[in-house]
């Protein structure tokens, strides 16, 4: 199975690179003119054809490793080091992207299956499509070379063959892990489709319009595969790794979530492309650092450039991905000078109360978040080039820069959708603002009545104030969202005599790209509510012994009793706590510890009882060595299920927003109750 593998990798690698050169001499024909002894049509066909075999090519590379996992091949090195006989069936599929090498062949098989769709889509922008597939090819050429000449995954063990394996690191037995990755790499691996129509439009000399339509779709899924991906990290660490929070701002997590701001920044820029003819240079450079930064993440988590508990061990593969990073900037940055003359702007900003400005600050503001976590994430590299010892900065940085950031965002999110496009006064639209204004005064009274008051008679708490001026901030957007949707849907309502949840299912279906955006900004306020509940997290430790009790909140944890239990994976020993609430029983939880034989490594199994008030959230640190008695810590952390409740209304709005509009519902509103529908919509464009 291993030489199977190795040779379907090679011939993966050929038809890559024969996809790559075939495909830019047939551009290059066809560009030029010049005749030739083979059709430039015919060349190109071969080569689409070639990517579609490599894609065919890579998932026998793919399904050799999975095959021999799942064999207890332990003859493979990779296999060795990853996976045991022991070994759950759904975790051997995580061990094909638990390595170094299995996750780079994880990546370069998305890469072929996102190629494959776009090599078989029928199109009328078919030289644009070959553009596209041609750069494509040279992106998996780059990760097939990786994979045969300095990552191999079916290396053979030197040697006797071990009877057992090594077993999966014990972070990634969790069910999460099995989802999380994959949606991940989905994100990364899908921002390939958009730069490289980008690119390919820029080399063609099209000003923007064609690739932007094209992309909408494969850019909003990539978008949605990569948010989910994040939050399903953020509730991993929290449930797995047992202090307490979800989200530490390690280089590796960094490194997720630089491309899904530049990505959501581009997500927002487009529209401003579609509406007004503008930012199109902003565009082609969005796509062009989403991309980038997507291979920088990937660097940072194979080249040992940071410390990170998710980053791989060091290796050589740094220097491929400097190298071709180097090269793929140069290619952006010597296409844009060259054909910079197609992206001009048809249309300026004309006021700064227009909806046109909510999104280049919106933009501005994204990249400075960017930036700050580029800065903050690569600062050990440069100190350590600069002062001769690595200086890392820590969550103290990052929160007091992002987080007055992410507020000001919400802001520009709510204050958006009130403003019109184009040129306008502010006193046209004042009415608009007076309702989500009411809103934000009255959520910071009941906000600093329930608890939420930054002045305390030890000083001012800057946690508490943050947190009051983003309960008021998602209040005033959630009442201005619902405002928008309560207009045109009564509207909708009148004209074709129902209800008004007739009237707000034909309003979304009218335009699902607008509503289903608004639908995620009503998630993004969720979620920050969510973020905004860590500033009054609690916490308690103590050494239990049988019928020991330890309170925190209204709750109260009593040690019924502490036990151990063994498989054929792992052993474990674990706490049993009996809940009350209030003096009423409540419910039992066991937080536990897994010691994975296989491995020898430790693993914290976190026991949590969620609600939308708060987690409660017990830890089984172990036992005092001692007296053998159960060490358990406790958190009580408010709000902590609005964040995953705001991550799955924000993937409900992102998949409304692909539906196409229902056109036929345009017919319904005659020329009066468009005028009507005009006079009361906030942007005074109606709903279009």
């Amino acid at each position: 199975m291993a030489a199977f593998g190795s040779f379907s990798l090679l011939i993966a690698l050929a038809l890559a690179a024969y996809n790559l050169l075939a495909g830019g001499l047939a551009l290059t024909l066809l560009a030029t003119g010049r005749p030739a002894r083979i059709s430039p049509e015919r060349l190109a066909e071969s080569a689409r054809r070639a990517g579609i075999a490599g894609f065919a090519a890579v998932t026998a590379s793919a399904a050799a490793l999975l095959w021999a996992v799942f064999a207890n091949d332990f003859s493979i090195a990779y296999i060795l080091e990853h996976s045991n006989r022991a070994l759950p069936g759904a975790y051997k599929f995580a061990a094909l992207w638990s390595g170094q090498e299995g996750s780079l062949l994880l990546w370069a098989w998305l890469l072929g299956i996102y190629g494959l769709i776009l090599r078989l889509r029928r199109k009328s922008d078919a030289r644009l499509y070959a553009y596209a597939g041609t750069i494509l090819a040279g992106v998996q050429a780059f990760f097939l070379a990786v994979l045969n000449f300095a990552a191999p995954p079916f290396a053979l063990v030197s040697g006797a063959i071990p009877d057992d394996g090594n077993g999966l690191n014990p972070l990634l037995q969790y069910p999460e892990m099995v989802i999380h990755p994959p949606l991940l790499y989905l994100g990364y691996v899908g921002f390939s489709i958009p730069f490289a129509f980008a690119l390919g439009a820029l080399m063609m000399r099209d000003p923007g319009e064609r690739w932007i339509k094209i992309t909408r779709s494969w850019t909003l899924v990539t978008w949605l595969f990569l948010t989910a991906g994040i939050f399903l990290g953020m509730h991993w660490a929290y449930a797995v790794l047992g202090w307490g929070g979800y989200w530490s701002w390690d280089p590796v997590e960094n490194s997720s979530v630089m491309p899904w701001l530049t990505g959501t920044a581009f997500l927002h820029s487009v529209t401003m492309q579609e509406r007004r003819g503008m930012m199109k240079s902003w565009n082609v450079w969005l796509i062009f650092s989403t991309f980038l930064l997507t291979l920088l993440g990937t660097l940072l988590t194979r080249g040992g450039l940071v410390s990170s508990v998710h980053a791989f061990a060091a290796s050589p593969l740094g220097t491929w991905f400097t190298v071709f990073m180097g090269i793929v900037l140069a290619v952006c940055i010597f296409t844009y000078i060259y054909q910079r003359g197609q992206l001009k702007s048809e249309h300026h900003l004309e006021s700064m109360a227009s909806r046109e400005s909510s999104f280049l600050f919106s933009n501005w503001v994204l990249m400075t978040a960017c930036f700050v976590i580029l800065w903050g994430t690569l600062f050990p590299v440069i100190s350590e080039y600069t002062e001769g010892a690595k200086i890392t900065v820590g969550p103290r940085f990052y929160n007091s820069v992002e987080v007055p950031i992410g507020l000001f965002l919400l802001f520009l999110a709510g204050v958006g959708p009130l403003l019109p496009w184009r040129a306008h006064s502010l006193g046209a639209v004042r009415k608009n603002f007076i309702l989500p204004a009411v809103a934000m005064v009255v959520a910071a009274i009941v906000s600093i009545a329930l608890g939420a008051n930054p002045w305390k008679s030890d000083g001012f708490d800057s946690g508490s104030f943050y947190a009051l001026v983003a309960f008021a901030l998602a209040a005033a957007l959630l009442t201005g969202i619902a405002g928008e949707f309560w207009r045109g849907a009564r509207v909708l309502a009148r004209k074709e005599r129902s209800n008004l949840f007739t009237g707000l299912w034909l309003l979304t279906r009218r335009n699902t790209r607008r509503y289903g955006g608004y639908i995620v900004h009503i998630g993004v306020a969720l979620a920050i509510v969510g973020l905004a509940g860590a500033a009054f997290n609690r916490s308690e430790e103590r050494e239990l012994a049988l019928h020991d009790r330890i309170a925190i909140g209204p709750y109260t944890l009593v040690c019924d009793g502490f036990t151990e239990d063994s498989n054929l994976n792992y052993n474990s020993e674990y706490a049993v706590l009996n809940v009350y609430r209030n003096g009423k029983p409540l419910l039992q939880m066991t937080p536990e510890k897994r010691f994975y034989l296989a491995s020898g490594q430790p693993q914290t199994m976190v026991a949590i009882h969620s609600t939308l008030e708060w987690d409660l959230y017990a830890v089984y640190e172990g036992a005092n060595p001692d007296t053998g008695r159960p060490i358990i810590k406790v958190f009580l952390n408010p709000l902590v299920g609005w964040i995953w409740f705001g991550m799955a209304v924000m993937a409900l709005g992102a998949l409304i927003a692909l539906v196409p509009n229902q056109s036929q519902i345009a017919s319904v509103v005659t020329a009066a109750s468009e005028e009507e529908l005009n006079h009361e919509s906030s942007d005074q464009g109606g709903l279009r």
